[in-house]
């Protein structure tokens, strides 16, 4: 079939921006929620799905951990995509004859630098893209949306001002899941794996389930824990390692972790994204 990316939001989301810098002419489908872009793979109706899992400024994004292990699906890869917001208004609008500005309330929260600025009031709006599209349609000359320069293109807005966000640094990273594992050569540099576990409830269970990374000199890049079924007993943990399963430093420190483990499950291994190389460079 042809590729087809899902994601959650309307067309000109970032999530959607997202997809198409990581797979330049690749079809991209929207969803209204994350389960549905899962579902949209399970079902074949799209062959990939986007899932943004933290962002540099607002933390993990909530749901996609619980999500994961129960979605059948793999993690195949990661992309990581800077958020550039632009400020959008209908045509003929000014900067000055501004009164609000619409969009999500986690981007709203990153401009508040130039809403301040500008005295515009904040409005809270479902997503960006929905934002822009709103205001398209009122083409009132006091409403402006904080949204994407795809948003702009799709819904015939001017961008009156770019990169207009508190903070350079502003990056989302994204899971890539497909219905089948990627299968790399261990051999291959720069791997990471994804992997949830569940420790045995008795004490100093997590920190000896740790201490096999540490002794083996395994790098972990995330370690996030969530509570199972609302039980306050029950912790999972979400975390990304480098390397792969079948090398030896990883290896020996999965042996490590299932000895002191209910649960170890590997939900994939795929290549570093440039960007992560980059930064490993930089540090």
């Amino acid at each position: 079939m042809t590729a087809v990316i899902a994601f959650q939001g309307q067309q000109g989301a970032y999530s959607d921006l997202a997809c198409r810098d990581a797979y330049p002419g690749t079809a991209t489908l929207p969803c209204e929620s994350f389960e549905a872009a899962i579902e949209a793979v399970r079902d074949g109706r799209a062959t990939l799905a986007m899932l943004p899992c933290e962002n540099s400024l607002a933390g993990r994004v909530p749901d996609i951990h619980h999500l994961l292990p129960g979605s059948g699906l793999f993690v195949v890869g990661e992309h990581f995509h800077r958020v550039e917001h632009c400020l959008l208004a209908p045509k003929g609008a000014t900067i000055e004859g501004l009164k609000r500005a619409h969009s999500h309330p986690v981007a709203l929260g990153q401009v508040r630098h130039i809403l301040r600025q500008l005295g515009l009031t904040a409005v809270v709006q479902a997503d960006t893209a929905g934002a822009a599209e709103m205001v398209a349609k009122w083409n009132s000359m006091e409403d402006a949306a904080i949204a994407s320069t795809l948003a702009a293109e799709i819904y015939g807005l001017e961008i009156l001002r770019r990169n207009v966000e508190d903070a350079a640094h502003n990056t989302t990273r994204f899971y890539v899941m497909a219905p089948k594992p990627s299968l790399p050569d261990p051999a291959t540099p720069g791997l990471m794996t994804t992997f949830v576990f569940r420790v045995r409830n008795v004490p100093a269970a997590l920190y000896k389930a740790m201490g096999g990374f540490a002794t083996n000199g395994v790098n972990l890049t995330k370690l996030e824990s969530y509570m199972l079924a609302g039980q306050f007993v029950a912790t999972q943990f979400l975390c990304d390692a480098d390397g792969h399963p079948e090398q030896p430093a990883l290896r020996r420190a999965l042996e490590e972790l299932t000895f002191f483990s209910s649960e170890v499950r590997v939900l994939g291994v795929y290549p570093g994204a440039p960007f992560r190389l980059a930064q490993g460079a930089a540090g």
